[in-house]
């Protein structure tokens, strides 16, 4: 007998444990009992409980099914803002990861050779004994500056960034400048604020869509809205080289040529101001820089425009003369992506701008985003240690506008492989698989390859996990508690429908154990879960026990007095600022302005990749109801070039950038330019413990170079260029 746990031994255990959940997860005594003093269950097992989905970063409120005990069904609540009664393919496959066969369900700790798949199961008690050793070690011999941390954005953050910044380490990775850094610097050096909140109105009747797939993207409530706004007769105008579910809804779609979004809504300002169809009034009261705008843009014309975007003149004049008489119910949607090129900042900017040159605030947009809007206690700490370090991810030293807990996710990689400025030695990873989704993947295995230590919480045995020295399993959000969450007028909970399996833990838990070994515990002054919660209710007057009984707590209401306040935004200025003396004063242009983007090229084509209605990113590709709907993983080619090159679909294909080389099937089709491909990113895991993924399709992250946006730190994704051969 042997304590290793080998790959065979692996799927042995998730083999039994998908024997077991096949017939239904019984809820244990503690839940059952939970739920009953609640009112949610009857004497016979049956009845609803209310909670929060956790399949994307939109949170819906959802309500899990019991039927003799069992979970046998989740459906959104019609309580809560973002699921309006309504869960997506992603929401009601939510079971199948809580029910994942390959769910890692007690440590595990390497013993093989790391991306062997070798680990022997440990205890809680040994497991977060060796990670807080190693932690300390590098610590005493590096400084705490030595350790990354890196999480993707989730309720338990408060405490993730409790262990970071107790722990000393400046080095904090989010998911966010592989996304929409772009459109968040933007609307801050614009708005004062990261996102503002949209509201489709009942009159709206103009969206501008920039490759902004809504009718596939995580959020519920928006794509809900657009349909309804489609529904009423709004124009929907999509921006996309690729045909996707939302130009087939649009009214119309343009196939822009990638990394031109920007000369497009240049030129949109240049008619809008040149004609005089902006809101006078509001740009009057409400912004400063109009006249440096002006002039900046007096030179983009839709004459300029054209060849750059492949959109005819008229057809770019059309569009600001239909956007502007549409106003103030128009919106120009400021989504997480446009074409993804070092550019994207300034279409970022030219969006946001364009926008308020409509005057649509209070109308289709407000102050402030939906959520985080009443104010929750927490437990006492004392303040943390000053952190005089450098951060490796060069912010703000080298990315001046960027927050710090933001970051750039992709130069803390590259500096963890060139040792500048200090050399990392150890990476804790929470709810994140960097080895797929940051670019260039060989450079991120380089980049595990110098650390000392690695250690990843996480519900699957992801490509991260694969790697790592030590994985803490946490519990699937249907097993756990969560901070609480403020959406709207209500503050809303997660809490478990079913026991944890296993040896699983919350991140409330595992925090708070870790931080206690390495000499912390003040920064977690909680005792359990509940008592966390209960100290973020005090200051509302709202029991625990009526929260997770109806699901969630009504704010109080937010006194007013007379009429409503002026708007006001939270820039030096005090308005939207249409010229930004903040970017001025570290060296960029204070106005968006034209950059010329590289294009590929003679047999090259631009990479491009997006969201698909049936996974999240990276972290749901095994999951057994999402891989049963989802599409045979095929990059695209427009039917006309395939066909100049001999190829088909079906054939096998060797994609190559400067990079790295994958090889995949073929998909011909009418639905993309003809200088683009495009690859479904989630695909190609190395983790041999994911038995449903692996060996499915290739992995993008394997091809995309690393560009980043110099101002706003974002990766450029789309500026990869590959060359496509018959394999």
């Amino acid at each position: 007998m042997t304590n290793t746990l080998s790959r065979r031994d692996f799927l042995k255990i998730g083999a039994a444990t998908a024997g077991v959940l096949a017939v239904g997860q019984m809820l244990p005594a503690p839940v059952a009992q939970a739920a009953r003093a609640a009112g949610h269950l009857n004497a016979d097992g049956d009845g609803y409980i209310s909670s929060m989905c956790e399949m994307c970063v939109w949170r819906c409120g959802l309500i899990a099914k019991i039927k003799d005990g069992k979970v046998i069904k989740l459906d959104g609540n019609p309580e809560h803002e973002h699921s309006r009664g309504n869960l997506c393919p992603r929401g009601q496959s939510g079971l199948m990861n809580t029910y994942d066969p390959d769910r890692v369900l007690t440590p595990l700790i390497r013993v093989g050779k790391r991306g062997e798949g070798k680990f022997r199961p440990a205890s809680w008690e040994e497991a977060l004994d060796l990670v807080a050793s190693k932690m300390t070690e590098i610590k005493d011999k590096y400084g705490a500056e030595a350790m990354v941390f890196s999480s993707t954005h989730n309720l338990s953050q408060p405490l993730f960034e409790n262990l970071l910044y107790a722990f000393g380490s400046p080095n904090y990775g989010t998911q966010r400048s592989l996304c929409f850094n772009a459109m968040i610097v933007s609307n801050l050096m614009t708005y004062g604020m990261e996102e503002p909140a949209r509201i489709y109105d009942e009159k709206l009747e103009y969206i501008l869509l920039t490759g902004r797939n809504l009718m596939e993207a995580i959020s519920t409530s928006e794509t809900s809205d657009l349909s309804h706004a489609i529904d009423r007769g709004a124009k929907v105008v999509y921006l996309d080289p690729r045909f996707t579910k939302t130009a087939a809804k649009a009214s119309e779609w343009l196939p822009i040529k990638p990394g031109n979004d920007l000369a497009f809504h240049l030129a949109l300002l240049n008619v809008i101001i040149k004609e005089r169809l902006y809101n006078r009034s509001f740009v009057e009261q409400n912004t400063v820089g109009f006249d440096e705008l002006k002039k900046e843009v007096s030179k983009y014309t839709p004459d300029w425009a054209a060849p750059l975007t492949g959109i005819p003149a008229e057809t770019i004049t059309r569009i600001a003369h239909e956007f502007a008489a549409a106003a103030p119910h128009a919106l120009a949607h400021n989504g997480w992506r446009t074409s993804n090129f070092i550019n994207s900042f300034h279409t970022q900017r030219a969006i946001s701008i364009l926008n308020a040159l409509m005057g649509n605030w209070d109308v289709v947009l407000t102050e402030g985003g939906s959520e985080e809007s009443a104010t929750l206690g927490a437990p006492k700490q004392p303040p943390f240690p000053r952190i005089s370090a450098l951060r490796l991810d060069g912010v703000p030293w080298k990315y001046p506008v960027v927050p710090l807990k933001i970051g750039v996710f992709q130069e803390l990689r590259d500096n963890i492989v060139s040792g500048d400025p200090y050399q990392a030695h150890g990476w804790f990873i929470s709810r994140q698989n960097p080895i797929m989704s940051i670019p260039d993947r060989a450079k991120t295995l380089e980049a595990f390859g110098k650390l000392d230590f690695i250690v990843t919480v996480d519900i699957i045995m992801n490509d991260t996990a694969w790697f790592s020295d030590v994985i803490l399993p946490e519990a699937s959000y249907l097993e756990r508690y969560d901070p609480l969450l403020p959406v709207g007028d209500r503050i809303f909970i997660r809490q478990p429908v079913i026991e944890p399996q296993g040896e699983a833990k919350s991140a409330l838990w595992i925090y708070k154990q870790l931080g206690e070994r390495l000499g912390l515990g003040d920064y977690f002054q909680y005792a359990d879960e509940e008592d966390y919660l209960r100290q973020q209710l005090a200051p509302l007057g709202v029991s625990l026990e009526e929260v997770k009984a109806k699901g969630y707590a009504e704010a109080p209401e937010t006194p007013h007095e007379g009429e409503a306040a002026e708007l006001t935004w939270n820039t030096p200025s005090g308005k939207v600022e249409l010229f930004s003396d903040t970017l001025a004063k570290v060296g960029f242009s204070g106005v968006p302005t034209w950059e010329e983007p590289p294009a590929p090229k003679e047999g090259e084509f631009y990479l491009l990749t997006g969201k698909v209605a049936q996974s999240t990113q990276f972290g749901t590709q095994n999951n057994q109801l999402l891989h049963k709907y989802s599409d045979e993983p095929r990059m695209w080619m427009n039917a006309k070039t395939a066909a100049s090159l001999g190829l088909v679909t079906d054939d096998w294909v060797e994609v190559a950038s400067e990079v790295g080389k994958i090889h995949t099937r073929l998909l011909a089709t009418e639905a993309i330019r003809p200088d683009c491909v495009y690859m479904t990113p989630g695909y190609g895991h190395l983790s041999k413990g994911l038995t449903t993924a692996f060996g499915i399709g290739a992995s993008d992250s394997a091809l995309h170079v690393t560009y980043t946006d110099p101002i706003s730190g974002g990766q450029a994704l789309s500026q990869t260029f590959v060359t496509v051969k018959k394999d």
